[in-house]
C-alpha cells in the first residue's frame, strides 16, 4: 500500500487517465495478492516494473481494440470497389510491419505504442520513461525506419506446398 501513489502516478503517465490507472494497480494488487509467496530483494521495483509493464499491456490492447473496432465499420462504396489483390496487399503489409515491430528491441516497441497508439507525445514519454527527448526521438526513427523497411521489402511469394524452389 505504501506504493499505491507512485505505481498510480507511473502507471497514469503512461495511459493518460487517473481512473484507469487506479483500475489497472488495483489489478496488480489482486494478481499480486492471489500469487504464491515469493521473496523479492526490492519489493518497491519490482512493484512499480510491474505496474509499469500493465501500462503498456493496457495500451496494446487498447490498440487492438480500436483497430477491430475500425475494421468492423461498414465500408463506403469506394472501399467495396477495392480489388481482392489490394486488400490482400494490405493485409501482407500490416502483418510484415507488425512482425518488424514485434522484432523491435522492448524500449523501442514501448516508445512507438506509447506514441503512435495511445497519442502520447514524446516529452511525455520521455518524462514518463525517464530519458531524453532526444533518445525518444531516435527509437521512434528505428520503429519508423523498421516499419517502413517492412513494407518496402519484396512479398515473397506464396508457395504451394512441396514445391521446390529453383
Amino acid at each position: 500500500m505504501a506504493q499505491r501513489a507512485r505505481m498510480e502516478a507511473l502507471v497514469s503517465r503512461r495511459v493518460g487517465c487517473r481512473a484507469t490507472a487506479s483500475d489497472l494497480v488495483q489489478e496488480l494488487f489482486l494478481r499480486f495478492w492471489r500469487r504464491p509467496e515469493v521473496k523479492v530483494e526490492a519489493l518497491d521495483t519490482y512493484l512499480l516494473r510491474c505496474a509499469g509493464n500493465l501500462a503498456i499491456d493496457h495500451l496494446r490492447s487498447e490498440g487492438s481494440r480500436e483497430r477491430v473496432a475500425e475494421a468492423s465499420l461498414p465500408l463506403d462504396d469506394t472501399c467495396s470497389a477495392q480489388a481482392p489483390e489490394q486488400a490482400l496487399e494490405v493485409d501482407h503489409d500490416l502483418q510484415r510491419i507488425e512482425a518488424a515491430l514485434r522484432a523491435l528491441p522492448e524500449r523501442t516497441r514501448q516508445i512507438f505504442l506509447l506514441n503512435r497508439i495511445h497519442g502520447c507525445k514524446y516529452g511525455e514519454i520521455a518524462k514518463a520513461m525517464q530519458l531524453s527527448q532526444s533518445t525518444v526521438e531516435k527509437h521512434m526513427m528505428r520503429a519508423l525506419e523498421a516499419c517502413k523497411a517492412s513494407v518496402a521489402e519484396p512479398a515473397t511469394p506464396m508457395r504451394r506446398p512441396g514445391s521446390a524452389r529453383r
